[in-house]
């Protein structure tokens, strides 16, 4: 079988498939489902500073070929995160990864500090692209002045590695990749959703509580290749491709693209162990087509 290994920083993966925060909880829902430590790694629901109840319902909103969701981070804050969740995760056989959000330089930093400190969680994915909060998180994103000034400021406390998870609503998202590394990231992971809405014609109102949301799944996967081609030739960091991955033929395109790891969503709604299909038949195309090691098709394109 070929080798699935790669590297991202310091950390060895034992294959490239991750699974993108918010679809997969902190991977104990899926324990009964998925053997957790077939999995390269498990990026957790996003966390911040302090609780937040999220955005009123409905949140979430099925379309042609994806989802809709304003779910708007809600989680019990960090202290929590550290005191209930880290207990019972820090013995999964895979590399649990924390996504970082925050409506503030200082919540971020502040975040990220408390994280820094678990010994088990050997790295952070930051949030500056959620299009479904009101303050920060997309804020920071979007220009290249505001993405490298919360990372400057992470990069200053934090000090393992560090994934920036990059929104798709911007005018060149290279650009915004280019400035994150500048400022100390090691990696750089993307799409986020792509900004989207949905109309109720019956009732004439938005679907969704806030009455824009972010769309995901099938429908913003062209756009997530495009993105990931990009970046991964303007920057020298490894990129992670994450948008609309639902196979293993999804996959080897994102690989193929540049993208040294990948992350599962919304497909996970649909089958829980969609990541256990993408791995087995990433193995089996890499065999079928003599290849001995996964590197040797990423960026091939």
């Amino acid at each position: 079988m070929a080798s699935l290994n790669i590297k991202i920083n310091d950390i060895e993966f034992r294959n490239p498939v991750l699974t993108a925060s918010g679809t997969f909880g902190y991977g104990l829902e899926f324990a009964d489902l998925v053997p957790l430590n077939r999995l390269g790694g498990i990026i957790v629901k996003g966390t911040t500073l302090e609780p937040r109840q999220g955005n009123d319902y409905p949140r979430m909103a099925e379309t042609a070929s994806g989802m809709l969701n304003c779910v708007g981070l809600q989680n019990k804050g960090v202290d929590y995160f550290c005191k209930h969740i880290y207990p019972l995760i820090q013995s999964v056989d895979s590399h649990m990864i924390v996504n970082v959000s925050g409506s503030s330089l200082d919540n971020y930093v502040e975040c990220a500090a408390r994280i820094d400190a678990l010994e088990r969680i050997p790295a952070i994915e930051l949030n500056i692209s959620c299009p479904n909060v009101k303050q920060g998180g997309m804020a920071f994103g979007v220009s290249c002045e505001g993405a490298a000034s919360v990372v400057r400021a992470v990069r200053a406390h934090y000090k393992k590695t560090l994934i920036v998870k990059l929104s798709p609503n911007v005018t060149n998202i290279a650009d915004i990749a280019r400035a994150c590394e500048a400022e100390g990231a090691d990696a750089v992971s993307l799409i986020n959703t792509v900004m989207g809405m949905a109309i109720d014609i019956e009732h004439r109102c938005p679907k969704l509580s806030i009455g824009t949301g972010g769309l995901s799944g099938p429908a913003v996967k062209p756009i997530a290749v495009r993105m990931v081609w990009q970046v991964a030739k303007a920057v020298k960091i490894p990129v992670i491709g994450l948008g609309g991955i639902s196979t293993a033929a999804d996959a080897i395109e994102f690989l193929m693209a540049g993208a040294t790891a990948i992350e599962i969503g919304t497909a996970n709604f649909l089958d829980p162990q969609v990541t256990l299909k993408v791995i087995d038949g990433l193995n089996e195309w890499l065999d079928r087509h003599g290849c001995s090691s996964v590197k040797d098709i990423i960026g091939i394109v």
